[in-house]
């Protein structure tokens, strides 16, 4: 009790300097915890620019297509038709990027008979909303796959999807848990969207500070409490034995190109891996065109589109 009276109203030299010590540190949290609510305030809601396109002008003749997602909104996707009854492949943008950055990996596969679907993830492009790096995102896949296999034109039992970083995580968790999905490809893609968060502290420069991640981490958690039961991709995995699966790695992406590799090594077979200097988004014209061959010619070795008898 004396102590407590001692702290309460400090009169001897030591009872002050503890007192102001623990007023600096109380300080250090309060100023460590809002700097990091911050930066994660701007992690899921990144800074969006949407691009528009008039759909009756654009080549390959899309048409939108609309699907549910949660509490009872929709979502408008781009359908782009290949061959009569052909497999699907969805295309899943990144972080940070849109449908619209994607076409033309689109128009590879379109080109060699595919059906092709691309839509904007909450928090991205059109797509009004908070981001939550694949947690939600994932439902959204999982409800455009479901959407698009009840279409009369399309192989409703072989679907193939693409994704980068956050649509790749999207991708390898729908993978794991839909038996339609036939064959994927995933660049950059990381075990779970916490991994995501770490990327974008670290680039923030904010890992001098101590606990400037911890914290983040656990106000992510608090934020996307409803998705605390979501396992990370590395405990799934095995579902996709059988299924044909390529990972790409970036050099330039360092940190999510190591959680690729363990990806990777953790999935059963058959499985591909390749290693490219440049991220996706941002690869030269004539890298990205040989980027989109090794990907086009994975799916036509996998699920090739068969003209409709």
């Amino acid at each position: 009790m004396e102590v407590l009276s001692e702290l309460r109203d400090p009169t001897s030299r030591l009872a002050k300097t503890l007192t102001g010590l623990l007023a600096l540190v109380l300080f250090g949290i309060i100023a460590i915890s809002t700097l990091s609510g911050f930066l994660l305030y701007q992690t899921l809601r990144p800074a969006r620019a949407p691009m528009t396109f008039d759909l009756g002008v654009m080549m390959g003749h899309p048409t939108t297509y609309s699907f549910p997602v949660a509490n009872g909104a929709s979502r408008e996707g781009w359908f782009f038709p290949g061959l009569r009854a052909a497999p699907t492949v969805v295309v899943c943008h990144g972080y940070r990027s849109q449908r619209a950055e994607v076409l033309t990996l689109v128009s590879a596969l379109q080109d060699h008979g595919f059906n092709v679907f691309t839509f904007d993830f909450t928090g991205h492009g059109t797509s009004p909303g908070v981001t939550t790096l694949g947690y939600q995102e994932t439902a959204e896949l999982r409800s455009a796959v479901t959407a698009l296999s009840k279409r009369d034109d399309v192989d409703h039992r072989h679907f193939g999807l693409w994704g980068t970083d956050m649509g790749g995580y999207v991708a390898l968790q729908v993978a794991a848990s839909d038996t339609r999905i036939a064959a994927f490809a995933v660049d950059d893609a990381y075990n779970s969207p916490r991994d995501m968060v770490q990327v974008q502290v670290k680039h923030s420069g904010l890992t001098i500070l101590p606990f400037v991640g911890g914290f983040a981490d656990l106000e992510f958690r608090l934020v996307n409490y409803n998705f605390h039961d979501q396992p990370a991709v590395t405990t799934r995995l095995w579902k996709t034995a059988g299924i044909p699966k390529l990972f790409i790695e970036s050099d330039d992406r360092p940190e999510l190109a190591a959680d690729t590799l363990k990806l990777f090594i953790a999935a059963p077979e058959p499985k591909q891996t390749t290693r490219d200097s440049t991220s996706y988004s941002d690869m030269s014209d004539d890298d990205r065109r040989n980027y989109e061959n090794q990907v086009v010619d994975f799916f036509l070795k996998n699920i090739p589109p068969v003209p409709a008898p």
